[in-house]
């Protein structure tokens, strides 16, 4: 049994020798330990292996010596910045100011700037947030002052309480309950160190996580405004893409009068998007609802458990099956994108779905032979696909659809229109990259997946449906 322990420790020799001995004394495994004193000068994360028994002592060992997080008092950090006049002394009516309210100082930075001012940040532990204003209305009498945002502060993080500010400015931009905090605490430290570990900066990560929020945060309700596109296939079928600003596309099918819907976007946006689908589908809610997906990403499968079936490959399947069943997904499989996944599950409110709706249509072909290999067909009224599945090279279980008659290729993200992203997909889609180091698998196996797929489209006018990003048009031409 592995557990995730968050334990504040006081900041002296010997700290994380006594924790030790704790677990040592238990006969309990130390199989990682995190700790940036740049970052936090007090936190720890250790994650120990041992039985339930184990484990209940060695929480009982670390309560009685103070190092669980749950004994940590409500002690805050405020973070200001005072416009004080670039002469000597002036700061000191501002300290004097401090003294007078009891406040610690955990942080002060200051530099001239070439005008008459300058500009003091300083961070003060503050265990009565009622004093707060009437320090302020004080210190207005002095200079200007401001309070900072903490996660817009760009380096400037307190050393003893980072990570849980840091994380409950996540938890309400996004609307999270408290549980969440915990989870999400640990998810964050292990992204910073898996990072750290492959040369970035730990502050450069906490950004990119904050502003991955701040952008799904920035498209909800009456933000939330998908590219909504319609695409005449025949007189009876048509292909309807939703774009949100975050996450796949959503392609709703339409042939002689029956629908069937392929990937479905993050959980997040459930009640933004049901407008739109419903606008395009209105007897949504009366009809049996089929979706396909074409690999088993979070920001595909979001909305999966509104779906009376769910059609897969069998890898994808079995990914949804382990997700069901607490395991590991494909991606968190992967130690270099653990991290971010589990950040975006907690950030986005992803489910995993009833096992039960799952209908895999072909079965298992191993191993594949080809970057891309032929796994069968799939008809939907109209449209008759010939069915691939990639080597894994985005995500194993990745699905391409192509009806050569029709000259329609649905190619999930092996293959995306770069270039037909609108601009706040765009800015969304720069952080996956940093914070997974690469959205693919093996990235030189998909981008011989992409070739793959173009080389087998025929003569004629395509239309390729990635799941990000604008239709893309396609000619291949004949050679004489």
């Amino acid at each position: 049994m592995k557990k995730t322990y968050v334990t504040s420790m006081p900041d002296h020799i010997g700290s994380f020798l006594k924790a030790s001995q704790c677990f040592a004394a238990l006969g309990i495994n130390i199989t990682r330990v995190s700790y940036n004193k740049a970052v936090d000068s007090h936190t720890l994360f250790i994650d120990a292996e041992g039985t339930q028994a184990q484990l209940e002592q060695a929480d009982a060992a670390l309560e009685k010596i103070g190092y669980l997080q749950g004994n940590v008092n409500k002690t805050s950090v405020v973070l200001l910045e005072f416009c004080l006049a670039d002469v000597p002394g002036s700061v000191t009516d501002v300290l004097a100011l401090i003294n007078d309210f009891n406040f610690n100082i955990s942080y002060i930075s200051s530099q001239e700037n070439g005008t008459d001012y300058q500009y003091f940040k300083m961070g003060l532990y503050v265990e009565d947030m009622d004093q707060v204003a009437e320090f302020m209305c004080a210190a207005e009498k002095i200079c200007k002052v401001r309070v900072i945002d903490y996660n817009r502060s760009e380096k400037i993080y307190d050393n003893s309480i980072f990570y849980n500010t840091y994380v409950l400015g996540l938890s309400q931009m996004m609307g999270l309950a408290e549980c969440y905090s915990k989870e999400l605490l640990v998810h964050v430290n292990l992204a910073m160190q898996t990072l750290d570990e492959q040369g970035l900066s730990p502050y450069r990560t906490f950004d990119c996580i904050n502003k991955f929020a701040e952008l799904l945060a920035a498209s909800k309700g009456a933000a939330f405004m998908p590219r909504v596109s319609t695409h005449t296939i025949t007189d009876n079928t048509q292909i309807t893409l939703i774009e949100p600003p975050c996450g796949s596309n959503m392609i709703i099918l339409k042939s002689n009068g029956k629908y069937l819907f392929i990937d479905s976007g993050y959980a997040c946006y459930a009640d933004e998007m049901l407008p739109y689908i419903k606008k395009i589908v209105p007897d949504f809610d009366t009809i049996k609802k089929t979706i396909l997906v074409t690999h088993a990403d979070v920001d595909h499968c979001g909305l999966l458990p509104m779906f009376d079936e769910i059609i897969a490959t069998a890898k994808t399947a079995q990914c949804l099956r382990n997700e069901s069943e607490g395991k590991d997904g494909f991606r968190e499989k992967n130690p270099l994108h653990k991290p971010y996944i589990n950040i975006c599950k907690i950030l986005t409110s992803y489910q995993s779905v009833d096992p039960g709706k799952i209908i895999q249509l072909w079965n298992e072909v191993t191993p594949l032979q080809n970057t891309l290999t032929q796994i069968g067909f799939f008809d939907f009224e109209e449209l008759h696909f010939e069915v691939y599945e990639g080597k894994g090279g985005h995500l194993p279980g990745e699905m391409v659809l192509i009806d050569y008659a029709k000259k329609i290729a649905i190619t999930g993200d092996i293959y995306i229109n770069v270039h037909g992203l609108t601009p706040q997909q765009a800015t969304y889609n720069q952080y996956a990259p940093i914070l997974m180091t690469s959205v693919d698998t093996d990235p030189k196996l998909c981008a011989e997946e992409r070739r793959a797929i173009l080389q087998r489209l025929g003569v004629g006018r395509w239309q390729i449906f990635g799941s990000h990003g604008f239709k893309k048009e396609y000619t291949v031409e004949l050679n004489v």
